[in-house]
C-alpha cells in the first residue's frame, strides 16, 4: 500500500502546510483517508489524488483541521455525480457535528438527496470496528485532547499491515499500545521545549522512545517553533506529499 501524507500541518497553516489528511491506497482495496481537515480537497488535488476515489474516512477528533473537510468532500461528490457510497468513522458526536457543520457552511446541504449514501459510524475510545468491504480493522484508543467530543488515537490493520495515528494528544500511557509492532506511526510533534495542553511535546517522545515499537515514526502537526528547529529534530518530520510504500504482507499461516 502507499501512504501519502497530503496534509502534515497544524490548524493554522504554519510553514504553508495543509491541515491533517493522510491518504492510504491499499493495493487491492478502495482508498481511505485518516482525518480530513478543511484544506484536504486542495491538498489531495495538488498531489493528483482524486477525492472521488476515497470511500472511507476515519477521523481522530472533531476539530476543523481534522474534520472540517468532510462537508466539502460530500458536496464535491454530489456535484461530480459520485455514485459510490462514502463511509465516515469518527468519535461519538460525529454524526451530529457533521450535520451541524454542513448546515452552517451550506444551509440545506445536509438533507439533499444524492446518488450516493453517506454512512456515519461512531466509535468510542477502547472500542474496535471491522469494515469487511475494505479488509480493515480499527482500534480506537483514548487521546488527551479537548475537542468537545472524545478524541482518539487510531490503530488500523489492513492487508496484514498496521498503521498507527496518534491524532492530537499529549503523551498518554496508551500510545505504546497504539504504536506496538506498527509498520508506520504518524505522531503529533507540535512543540519542542514548550508544553501546550492536549498536544505532544517532542521531549516526551524522546523520553518514551524505547516504548514505541514501530518500523517508522514520522512527526506531523508541527508548530512554528518545531519547524524552526527541524534540522536538529530527533525524529523524522513528515511534509505535505511525503509517501511511504509498505509492501503487502502474506497472511499468517494457519494454526
Amino acid at each position: 500500500m502507499r501512504v501519502t501524507i497530503a496534509g502534515s500541518g497544524d490548524a493554522f497553516g504554519s510553514g504553508g502546510r495543509f491541515q491533517a489528511c493522510t491518504h492510504i491506497a491499499p493495493s487491492h482495496a478502495p482508498a481511505i483517508l485518516i482525518d480530513c481537515g478543511t484544506t484536504s480537497l486542495t491538498a489531495l488535488r495538488s498531489l493528483d489524488l482524486d477525492p472521488g476515489e476515497v470511500t472511507l474516512v476515519a477521523v481522530t477528533h472533531l476539530h476543523g483541521d481534522h474534520f472540517g473537510g468532510l462537508p466539502f468532500l460530500v458536496l464535491d461528490g454530489q456535484f461530480r455525480r459520485r455514485t459510490t457510497d462514502l463511509r465516515i468513522i469518527g468519535p461519538p458526536g460525529t454524526r451530529r457535528r457533521l450535520t451541524e457543520t454542513m448546515e452552517a457552511l451550506f444551509p440545506g446541504s445536509s438533507t439533499v438527496t444524492r446518488r450516493f449514501t453517506t454512512v456515519v459510524d461512531e466509535i468510542a475510545p477502547d472500542e474496535t470496528l471491522s469494515v469487511p468491504s475494505h479488509g480493515l480493522h480499527i482500534e480506537a484508543h483514548p487521546a488527551d485532547h479537548s475537542a468537545g467530543a472524545p478524541a482518539l488515537s487510531l490503530r488500523l490493520t489492513l492487508a496484514n499491515r498496521t498503521l498507527a495515528f496518534s491524532g492530537d494528544t499529549a503523551w498518554t500511557p496508551t500510545l505504546p499500545e497504539v504504536a506496538a509492532d506498527s509498520d508506520l506511526f504518524l505522531c503529533e510533534g507540535y512543540t519542542w521545549g514548550r508544553k501546550v495542553p492536549g498536544h505532544m511535546e517532542v521531549t516526551d517522545l524522546v523520553n518514551n522512545r524505547e516504548t514505541l515499537n514501530t518500523t517508522r515514526l514520522l512527526l506531523t502537526h508541527p508548530s512554528p517553533g518545531v519547524l524552526d528547529q527541524q534540522a536538529t529534530l530527533p525524529f523524522e518530520l513528515a511534509s505535505d506529499g511525503t509517501t511511504v510504500d509498505i509492501p503487502d504482507s502474506p497472511p499468517p499461516p494457519d494454526g
